[in-house]
């Protein structure tokens, strides 16, 4: 895909984003609105996986380790071809397969169930080794949010993976500064957070989330590191795409009602409109 497409698909993510939390009268559009483009650029140009192979041994695995953005990962999975997109508006309902968090018994296409904020990581960190001592050759790649780096348990494990050299994952932080009580750095700051994933023998890269070009640059120069995991620290915008949840903390976990889907939807349809 060359830029152009890239856009037009996360415009099209985005409204998938909306359309989900509205329907489900709940959820977290902000963080998920600002991880589109990087899952737009992960699922259509970086990653190997087969759709109508979704436990394929030899694909590369993605966590969503900030669970709660599983409207953006649905969305992302739709538009891949992996459920339909009508499924969009079951989110969060009763016997509905799309959760609040990602499922990975019941969810086609969701590689690890994630939620508990620094699970995430861990789990990746144990499939990369994995892979490792299996000698397979597949990549993982995982996102956190910057309010996630918070918990103990992210910096455990990435001390793990720094240890034993695993290059075959990526450690992507979406880095909005904003979680549910206010910006990172009122709660608890994780700054600077490039040098502390180099404190623990990783290799950092600082990028703009919204750039396509950075974005595709990034996972180019971390597929081409050896000997250390790669960190990508992208500085994102909450509820990018929206004009009224752009960086607004409110929208980290509130759902639009119908006056603000109707905007949204007619902002992004702009959005696509202007992509053509």
């Amino acid at each position: 895909m060359d830029n152009l497409a890239l856009k037009k698909t996360a415009n099209e993510l985005r409204k998938g984003i909306v359309t989900a939390t509205f329907f489900a009268k709940s959820g977290h559009p902000g963080g998920s609105l600002s991880a589109a483009d990087v899952l737009t650029y992960l699922y259509f140009e970086e990653m190997n996986v087969t759709v109508d192979k979704p436990q394929n041994p030899e694909r590369d695995r993605f966590v969503l380790s900030k669970g709660h953005a599983a409207p953006a990962l649905y969305s992302v999975l739709v538009l891949k071809g992996y459920f339909p997109k009508e499924d969009l508006k079951t989110l969060r309902h009763i016997d509905s397969y799309l959760q609040g968090h990602p499922d990975m018994k019941h969810t086609p296409g969701v590689d690890m169930s994630t939620g508990s904020l620094g699970q995430g990581i861990s789990a990746a960190v144990g499939m990369a080794l994995s892979a490792k001592v299996q000698n397979k050759d597949f990549s993982v790649y995982t996102m956190l949010g910057d309010g996630e780096l918070q918990e103990g348990e992210v910096w455990e494990a990435s001390m793990f993976a720094g240890s034993h050299d695993l290059d075959n994952l990526t450690v992507i932080v979406d880095n909005n500064n904003l979680q549910i009580d206010g910006t990172v750095e009122e709660i608890c700051s994780p700054y600077p957070i490039d040098e502390k994933f180099k404190a623990f023998n990783f290799h950092v890269i600082n990028i703009d989330a919204h750039d396509f070009n950075q974005i595709r640059d990034a996972f180019k120069e971390a597929k081409a590191t050896i000997g250390k995991p790669t960190a990508i620290v992208m500085k994102s915008v909450k509820g990018k795409g929206v004009s009224f949840m752009e960086n607004q903390v409110g929208w980290h976990g509130k759902a639009p009602n119908e006056e603000q889907y109707k905007q949204a939807m007619e902002e992004l349809q702009r959005n696509g409109e202007a992509l053509i």
